[in-house]
């Protein structure tokens, strides 16, 4: 077992500091602007498929190809439209998000060097 000598420094950075910080105060703005508008949207879209399950019958069973149906079809399009959420906020993630959460770590690995 090897002993580690108890550093100098205090424990990590400033978090209160950082989280009152401009720059991640724009982070979380710009995570919001993206996530609660998409989380509603998905939500109805979700909301609006469950209740034409449960009052649309005549709706939902009409045929589209042989035995598919418009229920089957909407149901396969919440695996699509998950997947497609899923690969927006990747991209608005890499572009808008990113960036600043990089600028934040660099800061604050450099304050820890210190």
């Amino acid at each position: 077992m090897s002993t580690t000598e108890p550093s100098t420094h205090p424990p990590g950075p400033r978090w209160a500091e950082v989280h009152a910080s401009a720059e991640f105060q724009e982070l979380r703005r710009r995570l919001r602007v993206f996530v609660f508008p998409m989380t509603l949207l998905f939500l109805g879209w979700y909301l609006t498929y469950v209740l034409l399950a449960d009052y649309a019958h005549g709706f939902m069973s009409t045929k589209v190809v042989g035995n598919i149906n418009l229920g089957l079809l909407l149901g396969l399009l919440q695996f699509v439209s998950t997947f497609a959420i899923t690969a927006l906020y990747v991209r608005y993630a890499n572009r808008r998000l990113d960036p600043i959460a990089d600028r934040i770590r660099i800061e604050i690995e450099g304050e820890e060097a210190k």
